[in-house]
């Protein structure tokens, strides 16, 4: 009978969640609904030093925002517990001893000056079979003499013991099979005496196997160490899980890997929510705070390196679960295309409820102590103009002619429509619109269309120059739309206004 497929996503709290991390626990998220499964969450908080206060609560904020859900784990509870790897202690100790009591591992006392000069005798020094008879450790001293130093208080680490001439074979679900040699490894450090903690490595293998995770779905920059773990789980006499190492997420150019400083170039966050540095006034925006909706946010990342398979860009997190296979996943780094992105947001903008548009708007109105005359008023222009923008923000500079008279003219728009005869022509179309009853856009633009033609004027000079004196640029929606909104007496007096301005 086949095992329940259980997947992990383990962070350290050592500062806001990095995009590239959202992807790695979404993919494990679609696949183990696709399976039926369950997604642990755990924390992977051994370095002490490099724990950050308030990232652990970050990174839980920011996966309820992006609507991704967990089965058991930090701050959800489940059988598997603790699941703060600081809080496991005992368990790695155990599990450090049984492989010092069947010889797979071993103690090791040389100082970090010691290893500088070793690795400054050797180019390319390596701690393994060849260069461990040389060093301070429980197999050149003898563990009589590294019983007398541990008993001392002398500092150690303990040291898997890796065998040279053995094949590694690592199965990756996206990859294929990776061989290695493992003389080109190096004895890894599984456990340090100073603080009584595992390193990654041990820690991961003993809670992979203890939590009972059948895939571990990670990023590519963790495929090295995947044939340590497999003869770690070899030496423990453990089944080993199904690796899966995802592409990068690249730079927008180039193949580096995305970075926060990619993200201050090209003018995008990085993180999901907004950070702020804990004892500074550094603050690191989000996508959350810069107005892309999560659904937005998910349906990109899940393209960022997987291909359904059809056409289709735009997926409800239904849909990509059950289109979700790691083998239609790339091998090659995927581009964060930020302008794709907002190309996203924009199609998630249009379906959205629009009363947040309506409340953002308001909002933005207010700041700028303009008149927001009635929420009606205010639904009609977010209905006309949502279509035109990419983020929220982005609102009340699409419409603010439709609150406030213009103050200032664009002067690129001035160049090309401001002629000499533009304010003729603008007066005297003032003249006619004076004179007409009915004031609505479906009456008017015959009206206007017909009395341009009886003047032999060309219609892009009057209509443009028009629409300058009303929003300030050659930009905006129908003209006669605007008229609509701004209505009969607003429309004259900007119009004339500008007139004698310009």
């Amino acid at each position: 009978m086949e095992k329940p497929v259980v997947v992990r996503f383990a962070p350290s709290p050592t500062g806001p969640l990095h995009i590239g991390g959202v992807r790695t626990c979404l993919y494990n998220y679609l696949f183990a609904r696709q399976h039926g499964g369950k997604l642990l969450f755990r924390i992977e908080d051994t370095d002490s030093q490099r724990f950050v206060p308030g990232a652990e609560q970050y990174i839980l904020d920011s996966f309820k925002w992006l609507g991704i859900e967990f089965d058991e784990g930090v701050g959800f509870g489940g059988d598997h517990g603790p699941y703060r790897q600081s809080e496991r202690r005992d368990i790695y100790k155990k599990y450090v001893k049984v492989l010092l009591d069947s010889g797979k591992a071993y103690y090791a006392f040389d100082t970090k000056e010691e290893l500088d000069a070793a690795r400054a005798a050797t180019p390319n020094f390596q701690y393994d079979a060849s260069t461990r008879g040389n060093m301070r450790n429980s197999i050149s001293l003898g563990m009589e003499e590294a019983q007398r130093l541990i008993d001392n208080g002398e500092n150690y680490v303990v040291r898997f013991r890796i065998e040279p001439g053995e094949e590694v074979l690592v199965n990756d679900l996206i990859r294929g099979e990776v061989r290695i040699n493992s003389s080109i490894l190096d004895d890894k450090v599984l456990y340090k005496s100073a603080d009584e903690l595992p390193t990654y490595h041990m820690a991961n293998i003993v809670d992979d196997h203890l939590m009972e995770v059948t895939h571990v779905i990670r990023g590519e920059e963790w495929l090295p160490s995947s044939p340590l773990h497999v003869l770690l789980y070899r030496a423990f006499g453990w089944e080993a899980p199904q690796f899966a190492h995802l592409p990068l997420l690249l730079a927008p150019e180039g193949n580096g890997k995305l970075s926060k400083r990619d993200g201050d170039k090209y003018g995008f966050p990085v993180f999901p929510l907004l950070w702020n540095v804990p004892g500074t006034d550094t603050t690191y925006s989000g996508y959350r705070e810069c107005g892309y909706l999560p659904e937005a946010v998910v349906n990109f990342l899940a393209l960022l390196g997987w291909n359904p398979g059809n056409d289709q860009d735009f997926m409800t997190m239904d849909e990509m679960i059950s289109l979700f296979d790691l083998a239609k996943c790339s091998k090659n780094g995927a581009h964060f295309d930020i302008k794709r992105l907002l190309w996203f947001n924009h199609h998630y903008l249009q379906e959205c409820d629009e009363q947040m548009l309506v409340d953002t708007l308001k909002t933005q109105i207010a700041e700028h102590g303009a008149d927001a005359k009635s929420d009606e008023y205010v639904k009609t222009v977010v209905q006309m103009m949502k279509e035109r923008i990419n983020l929220p923000q982005e609102l009340w500079e699409q419409c603010n002619f439709f609150f406030a008279a213009p103050t200032e003219f664009d002067e690129k728009s001035l160049k090309k429509w401001w002629k000499p005869e533009a304010p003729k022509y603008v007066s005297e179309l003032c003249d006619f619109l004076e004179a007409q009853d009915d004031w609505t856009g479906e009456t008017l633009e015959p009206k206007v269309m017909e009395w341009i033609a009886s003047k032999e004027y060309k219609t892009g000079a009057v209509m443009n120059a028009f629409r300058v004196t009303l929003v300030g640029a050659a930009r905006g929606p129908q003209i006669f739309a605007i008229t609509d909104m701004l209505g009969r007496e607003e429309s004259l007096r900007r119009a004339r206004k500008a007139v004698e301005t310009l």
